[in-house]
């Protein structure tokens, strides 16, 4: 008998020991601390990549015109040439993956998959990229866990992928009811008691990991403002129409670069380093334009505007939305999660000059819940985001009554949820095929 049988048999001679459940959980928790820590690093390297170019554009301002298309096309070739799997948001492959878990044991989640996401993520925003880390640190987090479960012999399940992914979006903006929501309404196509358990004890131990190393934090801050219902009755239908028609073009922009067959789109995707080159040099002359107000992330911008610290100028929300659809439309790894968060802020601070005897940021907020429920159509989530990212508990219905309406008018914009749609494009195990991006 070896070593290993003997460790077995001890175990399982103790009454109601499972030693699959055993390796199950210890795979998971491993996972999640993992997942824990990595996420830190990651938020870490993103803000100093981040304010390493703000400083530097800030000294010479015109140097993005040539340095972030050039940085474009070279993350954009390196992606296509050695990791095609690491392009786009990173959500779509692990809902690929759920739906087929072939694909969990392809390079689609591989971890140099997974390292090539967040490094090419973070020269991104070294380029002042609209990228975010949501969506990178959901494809890390099935990575890791799909690691840990092959170290532990302990079978994939699609729960296991979900569970990694809550655990993603938690570990990211420091909110674990949302990895939970995005859990229910984006990941799982069913949501079994059993997945249930796996989701809550990923998030908790994930959540744990970074509130002990990174602390209580707020994302964007504290916003105290709230809305009487004479406000709510106009603001959010307002908010939701308008957020939910221009979320809904910019899914359909991603979806037809993507996917369409017209020739001029899949005349672009015939040749990916001339659109790499187009929209980085459409995302530095904005941001020179703009005077780096749409650089990278754009959290600084929105955090400033919850907590009614800015007020930006009326093109700051469509300028936003512009560079964002460039960098996604390029094939660049990055997420658009906190991109979309802050192209929202821009449209809800379009509405403070249609209603500016209400609290400027309720209403920022109101726009912000429309304008990303109108992307993303995941309005749990996107509620459950921006209460715990803004402390807003006040506005709960408000930002229900405004994420309602937003996704059903995105529905009529664009049919097809746009996570959904460019998981497609990884369903042959792991490769992109060949008329897609």
């Amino acid at each position: 008998m070896t070593s290993r049988e003997r460790i077995q048999a001890v175990f399982q001679a103790i009454p109601g020991f499972d030693i699959a459940l055993a390796r199950r959980r210890a795979a998971t928790a491993i996972g999640a601390i993992s997942l824990g820590l990595i996420a830190i690093v990651f938020a870490w390297m993103g803000d100093k990549a981040q304010g390493i170019f703000n400083e530097f554009q800030s000294q010479n301002r015109y140097a993005p015109l040539v340095l972030t298309p050039a940085v474009f096309v070279a993350v954009v070739w390196i992606t296509k040439r050695w990791s095609p799997d690491a392009r786009g948001s990173g959500i779509p492959q692990v809902m690929a993956a759920g739906k087929d878990l072939d694909l969990a044991y392809t390079k689609l989640l591989s971890m140099p998959t997974a390292i090539a996401k967040l490094l090419l993520t973070v020269v991104m925003l070294l380029a002042g990229g609209s990228v975010g880390r949501e969506g990178p640190t959901v494809q890390v987090a099935a990575a890791i866990m799909i690691v840990c479960h092959r170290l532990f012999r302990v079978p994939m399940t699609a729960g296991v992928l979900i569970a990694g992914g809550a655990a993603g979006v938690a570990a990211a903006f420091n909110t674990p009811l949302a990895g939970v929501a995005f859990a229910i309404e984006e990941l799982a196509a069913a949501f079994e008691q059993r997945v249930a358990v796996l989701v809550m004890g990923a998030v908790v131990i994930s959540g744990l990991v970074s509130l002990g190393l990174s602390g209580d934090y707020i994302y964007f801050g504290v916003m105290r403002d709230t809305l009487n219902v004479s406000s709510v009755v106009i603001i959010a239908p307002v908010a939701g129409v308008f957020g939910g028609v221009l979320g809904g073009l910019f899914s359909r922009t991603l979806l037809a670069f993507a996917r369409s067959g017209h020739s001029w789109f899949s005349g672009f995707r015939k040749r990916p380093i001339l659109l790499a080159l187009i929209c980085g040099m459409i995302v530095a002359v904005v941001g020179v334009m703009s005077g780096g107000s749409t650089w990278g992330t754009g959290y600084e911008v929105t955090k400033q505007m919850v907590e009614g610290h800015q007020s930006t100028p009326a093109w700051f929300g469509p300028a936003k939305l512009l560079v964002t659809a460039a960098t996604a439309v390029s094939g660049a790894p990055g997420g658009i999660f906190a991109p979309s968060l802050s192209v929202g802020a821009g449209v809800g601070q379009l509405l403070t000059y249609c209603f500016p005897d209400d609290p400027m940021g309720a209403v920022i907020l109101l726009g912000m819940t429309g304008y990303f429920v109108g992307v993303v159509r995941a309005p749990l989530t996107a509620v459950i985001i921006l209460m715990e990212t803004t402390a807003s508990r006040g506005m709960i219905l408000p930002l229900f009554a405004t994420a309602i309406i937003a996704d059903a008018v995105s529905k009529l914009v664009c049919r097809e949820k746009l996570y959904h749609g460019l998981s497609h494009g990884f369903s042959v195990h792991g490769e992109p095929r060949a008329n897609q991006a």
